[in-house]
């Protein structure tokens, strides 16, 4: 798999935001990202009345820059995304930028990100958290748990963090993966995306993103279903590693042998 830009045509970046009433947060991140001139899809996660207006009136405002689809009943953020992903997918874009509703992440960075793109089109352009004050440090503890997972599961430490919702994905591999393949729904799915990417031998890019927690203070994660979910995600994707094993094995002693023999 080349990842040459020479060789490829300018990457066509639509963005995803999947939302779940952040109707006081989305307007500013909505209007933070359209200032980079890509087209930007809102997936309506069966929210309320009152965030379905928002949402209805940020589309009305922006029709040539915004496409907005609904959920009639929440489905979860994986759903939502992978809905945004699909209809990028169909209208003939190559890539999708994923981005959180509740004002998280740096959209400053989405430049950055769309260059690294350009630079290495196959791959995933994945967020770093680089955290501020204001994350909570029993939800930063536990992320710790599921990078060891995640390094566990694709015997690397390819992944530096899999949980950051904010990313660039290439949508022939995604389309490939999710043809055959059924990704978690709810909070499992950013993490569960990547593992199985990587096990496809989808490259990862790690890029630095300052995040912070929430501009609106609303989190929609809940914490029984979501860590039983989550929990569940790390057992299957444990034993599908141990399957794929030896191609995993085989793949990083090839990487290190190519390594070794350029330096």
């Amino acid at each position: 798999m080349t990842n040459s830009p020479s060789t490829e045509t300018t990457p066509k970046i639509g963005i995803v935001i999947p939302v779940y009433n952040h109707e006081r947060a989305i307007p500013a991140v909505l209007e933070a990202v359209l200032q980079h001139g890509l087209h930007c899809v809102l997936v309506d996660d069966g929210s309320t009345s009152a965030c379905a207006a928002v949402l209805d009136r940020l589309a009305a405002d922006t029709p040539q820059q915004v496409t907005l689809l609904r959920h009639g009943v929440n489905r979860g953020k994986g759903d939502a995304v992978m809905t945004g992903l699909r209809y990028l997918a169909q209208q003939g874009y190559s890539h999708a930028l994923q981005i959180d509703s509740d004002g998280q992440h740096d959209t400053a960075d989405i430049p950055r990100f769309a260059v690294s793109c350009a630079a290495h089109p196959h791959a995933v352009i994945n967020g770093c958290p680089i955290y501020d004050e204001s994350v909570p440090k029993g939800r930063l503890y536990a992320r710790y748990l599921t990078h060891v997972w995640v390094w566990i599961n694709t015997l690397s430490f390819d992944i530096r963090d899999s949980m950051c919702g904010f990313r660039i994905y290439p949508l022939a591999a995604v389309t490939a993966l999710t043809a055959n393949q059924t990704i978690g729904s709810r909070m499992d799915f950013d993490t569960e995306i990547l593992v199985r990417l990587h096990w496809k031998n989808v490259q990862v890019i790690n890029l630095p993103t300052r995040v912070r927690y929430p501009s609106d203070g609303v989190s929609h994660f809940k914490v029984w279903l979501d860590n039983v979910l989550i929990s569940r995600m790390h057992t299957v994707l444990f034993f599908g590693m141990l399957l794929r094993s030896p191609l995993l094995l085989a793949r990083k002693f090839s990487a290190a042998a190519r390594g070794t023999a350029t330096r």
